[in-house]
């Protein structure tokens, strides 16, 4: 019997979500900006790309070279393995992260949810580890 492997829907993907497998459409992927690693000072490029299943979509950081991967394979289907959703500005965002691959598959996705985007759900961040000082509304 050989290991098979799950897949989530992106419908079901919650802001702790983590090492989950997709299978998804690459609807567009936005334009590239050029940031600052806070850890090193060297830059890096970001861009969005906006990906999806018959459950939904959300939008999905990528970095560097990865912009490029998913630009060529936009149109079409594709399997999304070790990826976690992190938050930025109160919105999920899926991540391909350092272990995570991108692989092609035969299988295409027809119909996607557009209506459902969960990037657009508010959600809180929860960071471990850091607490954020809770200030009262001034008066005056």
């Amino acid at each position: 019997m050989g290991y098979k492997e799950q897949y989530v829907k992106v419908g079901d993907l919650t802001a702790s979500s983590r090492n989950v497998n997709l299978k998804v459409k690459v609807l567009s992927v936005g334009e590239e900006r050029t940031v600052t690693s806070r850890r090193d000072d060297s830059l890096h490029r970001v861009a969005e790309a906006l990906i999806g299943d018959e459950t939904g979509t959300i939008l999905m950081t990528l970095w560097d070279d990865k912009i490029d991967l998913i630009r060529e394979k936009e149109g079409s289907t594709i399997v999304l393995k070790n990826c976690y959703v992190g938050v930025f500005r109160n919105s999920m965002r899926l991540n391909i992260g350092r272990y995570g691959s991108v692989e092609e598959t035969e299988e295409e996705i027809e119909e996607v949810n557009e209506e459902n985007n969960i990037s657009e759900k508010q959600v809180r961040s929860f960071r471990r580890g850091r607490s954020y000082p809770r200030y009262g509304r001034r008066r005056g």
